[in-house]
């Protein structure tokens, strides 16, 4: 069965609000990041806690302090940031976060596994918290479900429509380009049988060039002559050229990709699909064990 969440029969800690026009704090411990081969699972997260882990302890042998960040939590995202310079150190994208768990034996250790948006390789962040591990991930596992349900509110829905009209779009610039081709080449015909039907030894200047059909050629561009009224009055001055262009009818031309509120630039629409696709995958939410052996011991 394919989920969006798994939250194990927990109730949202916080309002809508706190999240949606807002951000939930924390402050905590960041042990690191480290690569990870999958989006998900409890022993991949296992794994990527204990390297971590055992980074920290050879630290802590040099002197090194384990860093203090503030922790960020809103429908935008999860921001890792400096407590003192608010400087932004990791921000993380909620459709780019596929797996989030807590340690139930620590209360401390909490992970989650983020999509990285240069290299698109999965990164597993390690935090230490003060025994509020579970509450983190309840709250990005309730910032998730509303910035889900806030993408689909926002033309989510519409991902597949706005595709098509890139398609249709496509096609239209290709006709577009295929009838002017064909416009040069019956241009080229239509000289070639002019100059086959002219006389030897007669100009081509002193006579007006017509079609096949002896017709005039018809061209937009020439302006039209206003020709005397029956009264005898001037005829009126001619119209200015109006700034929009119109068809022969006089009509604005048609253009289905700026007369909706469903064209996107190409970047916006490549987002609009990561998000789509983001989401689809889901966020899967859970407790389990991390400390495992006498080594993983309280930060």
């Amino acid at each position: 069965m394919n989920l969006f969440c798994l939250f194990l029969d927990k109730s949202w800690m916080h309002t809508p609000e706190a999240l949606a026009k807002h951000f939930i704090a924390y402050n905590v411990k960041f042990l690191g990041h480290t690569e990870v081969d999958q989006p998900k699972g409890t022993e991949v997260v296992k794994d990527a806690v204990r390297k971590l882990k055992f980074q920290k302890h050879i630290k802590k042998s040099e002197g090194q302090k384990i860093p203090k960040v503030e922790l960020q939590i809103s429908i935008y995202g999860v921001k890792i940031l400096d407590p003192k310079s608010k400087e932004v150190q990791y921000n993380c994208q909620l459709h780019r976060i596929s797996f989030c768990a807590d340690d139930k034996t620590d209360k401390r250790i909490f992970t989650f596994i983020c999509k990285d948006s240069e290299s698109n390789k999965h990164l597993c962040y390690v935090l230490d918290s003060e025994k509020c591990a579970e509450e983190i991930t309840l709250t990005i596992g309730q910032a998730f479900d509303l910035a889900y349900k806030k993408f689909l509110e926002s033309g989510g829905k519409d991902v597949e429509t706005r595709k098509q009209i890139g398609g249709l779009q496509k096609r239209i610039q290709d006709l577009e380009a295929e009838n002017s081709e064909l416009k040069k080449q019956l241009q080229v015909l239509d000289e070639q049988l002019m100059i086959a039907q002219v006389p030897p030894g007669s100009s081509m200047s002193s006579k007006t060039p017509t079609d096949i059909f002896d017709m005039v050629p018809f061209s937009p561009m020439t302006p039209l002559v206003p020709l005397p009224a029956s009264n005898g009055s001037a005829p009126p001055p001619p119209a200015r050229p109006t700034e929009i262009s119109r068809d022969l009818f006089g009509a604005e031309p048609f253009d289905p990709f700026t007369c909706g509120a469903a064209d996107f630039p190409p970047d916006i629409q490549s987002k609009l699909d990561e998000m789509q696709e983001g989401f689809k995958m889901g966020l899967t939410v859970e407790g389990t064990v991390f400390s495992l052996d006498p080594l993983e011991g309280r930060c």
